[in-house]
């Protein structure tokens, strides 16, 4: 065994821009549908869970299966909390902030709970894995279908670099093993003479398995896990069971430098959002430094929907008139053809699924860019 530094190649073969297209390929949940899910279900004990509800009955039309979208929800709740101004119903400003972060551990919960997979994220890295790995990715979604996928390949082929600074590096006295995670940035243990490949993955909106500490400002990767106790609403720890030890341990997760209880690590959808987190301001500097750096850029069920008005910002400031680009989405229609024509005018459309195009396409793509 020896460590040693593993280095990024100069430039990117190809960039892969997921959106919410590419997860609910591979099962995950429909945006549209957390919302409804969220409303019908019994929460019993849980006052955050029925506060929310509560206020969105009160305040929006949920009658004869209508409701409203989450960006709708979220903008009226950011609308008064940036105002710093009450809502009449005895919605002060703590409140709105209270109810706000409630939706968003409700969110959590609804797709943390989703454990369908169709194999499409594992099909893609198959692919990765045998033609180029010289590729790095930003992704939408919070959702850990994607990181779960890379579990044949870590950590003796690929290591995930997510772009941030984790405590887990840190004091691993105070991590349990069972989140201990590998710096891709620092040198690594090398074994069999087997260097492994390092990938980014960008979240940009965060994840279900990032846990941020509001006191110390530090974010907590616990890979495996992304669950969320409803009827507190906080996160639960946990201890594998092993031969000494057959009983699995759970516990309250606080943060093991101060001993605050973590938030849920998640930009929701929102036409005004906040972009000032510290680690949300590097995952964008990293983002746009991948995007310099690519050959060609190919977007998987992702249609610039509106309150991504940054995403688009993103791409437009940082993209070379020479990149190539490719949209893989098979309900492309007009709207989300003139959405890309805005920001390039070398974009080829494929009407396809993306387990198709990894089927057809993705192989002779990355031969081709090497």
């Amino acid at each position: 065994m020896e460590d040693k530094y593993i280095k990024y190649k100069k430039e990117r073969d190809v960039l892969f821009v997921f959106g919410a297209g590419a997860s609910i390929s591979d099962g995950g949940p429909l945006q549209k549908d957390l919302l409804p899910e969220i409303l019908k279900e019994d929460y019993g004990g849980s006052e955050l869970a029925n506060l929310v509800k509560q206020f969105i009955i009160s305040n929006f039309d949920t009658k004869n299966g209508s409701y409203p979208s989450l960006e709708s929800v979220f903008g009226y709740l950011d609308y008064f909390i940036s105002k710093k101004e009450s809502l009449k119903g005895g919605h002060t400003t703590i409140q709105l902030i209270r109810i706000k972060e409630s939706l968003i551990r409700l969110i959590h919960h609804k797709i943390s709970e989703s454990k369908t997979r169709k194999g499409i994220y594992i099909k893609f890295l198959e692919c990765v894995n045998e033609v180029n790995k010289n590729i790095s990715i930003i992704t939408m979604n919070y959702d850990t279908f994607l990181d779960e996928s890379f579990d044949f390949l870590y950590p003796s082929e690929v290591l995930i670099d997510y772009c941030i600074n984790f405590m887990n590096y840190e004091d691993y006295d105070k991590i349990d093993a069972f989140n201990w995670w590998i710096n891709p940035r620092e040198p690594v243990s090398i074994w069999d003479n087997k260097t492994p490949t390092p990938i980014k993955i960008i979240k940009i909106h965060g994840s279900l398995n990032w846990k941020y500490c509001n006191c110390c400002n530090q974010v907590l990767l616990t890979p495996w896990d992304t669950d969320i106790d409803l009827k507190s609403q906080g996160f639960k720890g946990r201890i594998g069971a092993s031969c000494e030890n057959p009983e699995e341990i759970v516990f309250d997760l606080i943060c093991p430098n101060d001993e605050t209880p973590f938030d849920t690590f998640i930009v929701p959808p929102s036409h005004i959002k906040d972009l000032n987190h510290p680690a949300i301001s590097k995952l964008f500097d990293e983002a746009a430094i991948e995007i310099r750096k690519t050959k060609k850029i190919i977007f998987v069920g992702y249609s610039f929907p509106e309150a991504d008005v940054h995403i688009k910002a993103l791409f437009k400031k940082n993209m070379l008139d020479s990149i190539e680009i490719e949209v893989v989405d098979p309900f492309l229609n007009e709207n989300i053809r003139s959405s890309y024509r805005s920001i390039s005018n070398k974009v080829v459309f494929v009407k396809d699924s993306f387990e198709n195009y990894i089927e057809n396409n993705l192989k002779e793509i990355l031969k081709t860019n090497t």
